[in-house]
């Protein structure tokens, strides 16, 4: 299936779905593996000026196809970091945990194409008013941080859709073709996958990581933090569970040992951060076949759709 929307025109590739650009998990081999597929991978920008420099040429030997940076606004270390992402010749950033005023100016100037992701309506009007080109719509049902009023992608997508002009990417919920046609059914023109993206083969996380996600339940996600005023989806596990319902405490302080995790396979040792779309993975493959298959099954699902419910069709 060929696309031809706003997205894949803004972005230059040939797939509008985008990976999450998740910390210590988005490292170059995955984002390289995306792009490679023909969709958009994305560097995070949250580990520090000279890590990302790294990750982004780290990335350009792997693959010559378009990728992107995340720059999430609150965990940006030192505001030098756009110069540098200007400077090694990155086009496209996506903005995220903070005002859309922040750097956008800057990278506009510079020629960069900027998403900016909104968890809500108002959020969405402020990064239009701030001049970005696109937004990514993220529902409560996605993974790590989220805001203090969640509201679901079924609700979020379809109302900002109606209120506002740019492109719109979807995130929260995305794993295969159906929930993507699904997406774009809402209002979407792209959607951003990120649960999904940490079951591949070229996820750098432990494989006890990438089995959880295979093994979790529709069930097994929960917001903590809540009394925070800072809440996050995270895997139900041993180590988080006792902050479910807390009225106290700070489970953010897991996130010191989060190599623990990562690296060394302890579920335990930090705050796994999944959505409730890992209910619906059911095995770790690698990124171009989910990528294919993606694509395949929103092409079939959209036909499917017309021949069952449009009698000319």
């Amino acid at each position: 299936m060929t696309f031809a929307n706003r997205v894949t025109q803004l972005l230059g590739v040939d797939v509008p779905i985008l990976q999450a650009p998740m910390g210590y998990i988005a490292k170059p081999r995955l984002v390289a593996a995306v792009s490679d597929a023909g969709a958009m991978g994305l560097v995070p920008g949250s580990l520090g000026v000279d890590e990302v420099r790294e990750d982004i040429r780290r990335t350009r030997d792997l693959t010559d196809k378009p990728f992107g940076v995340n720059l999430p606004l609150a965990f940006v270390k030192d505001p030098a970091i756009v110069d540098m992402i200007v400077e090694e010749g990155v086009r496209f950033v996506t903005t995220s945990a903070g005002s859309p005023t922040a750097h956008t100016p800057r990278l506009k100037e510079a020629g960069l194409t900027v998403f900016h992701v909104v968890p809500s309506l108002r959020g969405a009007q402020k990064a239009i008013e701030a001049g970005v080109d696109g937004l990514v719509v993220e529902g409560s049902e996605g993974a790590g941080f989220k805001a203090p009023r969640e509201v679901s992608s079924m609700v979020l997508l379809p109302l900002v859709a109606a209120q506002v002009g740019v492109p719109i990417v979807a995130a929260g919920g995305i794993a295969d073709g159906r929930s993507m046609a699904a997406a774009f059914a809402l209002g979407a023109e792209g959607v951003q996958m990120g649960t999904r993206m940490v079951a591949t083969e070229e996820s750098p996380v432990h494989r006890n990581m990438k089995d959880a996600v295979v093994a979790a339940a529709e069930t097994d996600t929960m917001l903590i933090n809540k009394h925070n005023g800072k809440q996050v989806r995270v895997l139900r596990t041993e180590a988080t569970a006792p902050f479910e319902i807390a009225t106290e405490g700070d489970p953010m302080a897991l996130l010191g040992n989060i190599h623990g995790l990562y690296r060394d396979g302890d579920l335990n040792a930090s705050l796994a951060q999944l959505g409730q779309v890992a209910g619906r993975i059911g095995r770790v493959e690698p990124v171009a076949e989910i990528i294919r298959r993606t694509v395949a099954e929103f092409e079939e699902t959209l036909g499917g759709l017309a021949k069952r419910y449009l009698e000319d069709a």
